[in-house]
């Protein structure tokens, strides 16, 4: 195809149409072969190597895709008027709905909405296919969620035949061909650009940021964009007088970490896209958790307990089956006014037992059952490794150990007849109320892979 064109593959004058995948002179505004607008050139375009793809909408594209009769209507995943939005598609999105937006506000800005309750394990499915789809690429790809991730294809071009934003572009159309959704593509240098970059022209996007032109880029880019600067950090910059990243470029490491700390030393390198994190496909889970919003705000312990519980044996069964085992106990509360309160506790031993991690979290719970009505309920497990050496005896308390054994035959019960086969007193016969959610209803996914420091 390229070269009945007569145009050279590494020319970085001529770019690529994303439909066709037919190179293109530098005059062109429409691809010569197909007609398509969707035309990327840039300077370092086939030097570059590392990228982020973000699926786009994920959640509600999947929904859209088994049901085209929402094709064009704003669809929100979510969960009910108690939880909040989960994912909005872009027509949505027009309206002014955004994900984690309680719905109740979400409705109110798009009441002709369609709301769908989340569906995990369907989710889990398509995002283990564009996973997979990824990986045939290259080897390194370290994933972020379930719908987005990293990729290093650097030294793959004799593999494919191509330079990596060509092997990408023709990934994108794959995704929509094969599983029906889109996917955004950001091309750079390094890790923190490349995810900035996914995000610039979604939907269906593929943008690029070149080394050279990083620190003017960033300079026209409000502090925020900074991974790590959210709404309580920003005010703190804003009160000091600093809203642009052109505003960091112009300052000296020593002042910014004397007034930030380490956040100060971040700031000033990401400012002048410094940024030299490896993209790590063996990077561990750093948590395992399980939460749900309530249909109406509980304060008491009777209609807290149950939920605590069954929230317990949900995460200590994904420990299990993914034979790992974590050190700290995480308690995740949201009150009436949307405050947030996380409280921890580190084991003696790391454990993969409902048990401890109910016991643990109860005691938790109990110094925050002070009146306060709450709308959501969590529990997790953090410090995680392998469960070689988890729950040891307890020579202290000596029915420890009948327990777990008790819990070993609930799990052979389970896994041969299905979770409702045994409930515990705990959660037996319980009203709706404190009931958890379903799978995937309002809950996080099943591990989390959030950004590791720089």
């Amino acid at each position: 195809m390229f070269a009945q064109m007569g145009l050279a593959v590494n020319d970085p004058a001529h770019g690529f149409c994303r439909d066709c995948l037919t190179l293109q002179g530098d005059a062109t505004s429409r691809c010569r072969r197909c007609g398509s607008p969707r035309l990327t050139r840039h300077a370092e375009l086939y030097r570059l190597a590392l990228a982020h793809i973000d699926c786009d909408a994920f959640y509600a594209a999947v929904e859209k895709r088994d049901n085209p009769a929402l094709k064009d209507r704003p669809v929100i995943v979510g969960g009910g008027k108690r939880g909040v939005v989960s994912t909005a598609c872009y027509i949505a999105r027009i309206h002014g709905v955004h994900s984690a937006m309680p719905m109740f506000k979400a409705l109110e800005a798009c009441p002709e909405a369609v709301v769908i309750k989340p569906d995990m394990e369907k989710y889990v499915r398509v995002g283990r296919e564009v996973r997979a789809m990824m990986q045939a690429l290259t080897p390194l790809v370290e994933p972020l969620s379930i719908d987005e991730a990293f990729l290093d294809l650097a030294g793959t071009q004799k593999l494919h035949g191509l330079p990596p934003a060509l092997v990408l572009a023709r990934f994108a159309l794959a995704v929509e061909k094969e599983i029906g959704i889109t996917v955004s593509v950001g091309l750079s240098y390094c890790k923190f650009l490349a995810k900035v970059a996914s995000d610039l022209r979604k939907p269906r996007g593929f943008a690029v940021i070149g080394e050279a032109e990083a620190v003017s880029f960033l300079a026209e880019q409000p502090v925020t964009l900074i991974w790590g600067v959210g709404k309580s950090f920003a005010a703190t910059l804003e009160h000091d007088g600093i809203r642009a990243i052109a505003q960091l470029q112009k300052m000296e490491r020593a002042d910014l970490m004397r007034r930030y700390g380490t956040m100060g030393d971040r700031l000033y390198r990401l400012a002048r896209g410094q940024d030299d994190r490896r993209v790590d496909a063996a990077r561990d889970t750093k948590s395992v958790s399980a939460e749900t919003t309530f249909d109406t705000d509980l304060a008491g312990m009777d209609d807290l307990v149950p939920v605590l519980r069954a929230l317990s044996e949900k995460v200590s069964a994904r420990l299990k089956k993914a034979n790992i085992a974590g050190r700290t106990v995480v308690l995740k509360l949201k009150s009436q006014d949307f405050r947030i309160r996380t409280r921890n506790r580190q084991l003696a031993d790391p454990t993969r037992l409902a048990d401890r991690i109910f016991s643990t979290g109860l005691d938790l719970l109990r110094k925050e059952a002070d009146g306060t009505k709450y709308r959501l309920l969590g529990i997790g497990i953090s410090d995680l490794t392998d469960d070689g050496k988890a729950d040891p005896p307890d020579l202290v308390d000596a029915r420890a150990h009948k327990r777990a054994l008790a819990e070993g035959a609930v799990d052979a019960l389970r896994d041969k007849f299905g979770r409702k086969a045994v409930e515990t007193g705990y959660t037996f016969g319980k009203g709706h109320r404190g009931r958890p959610a379903r799978p995937g209803e309002d809950e996080e996914p099943e591990v989390r892979h959030p950004w590791e420091r720089i």
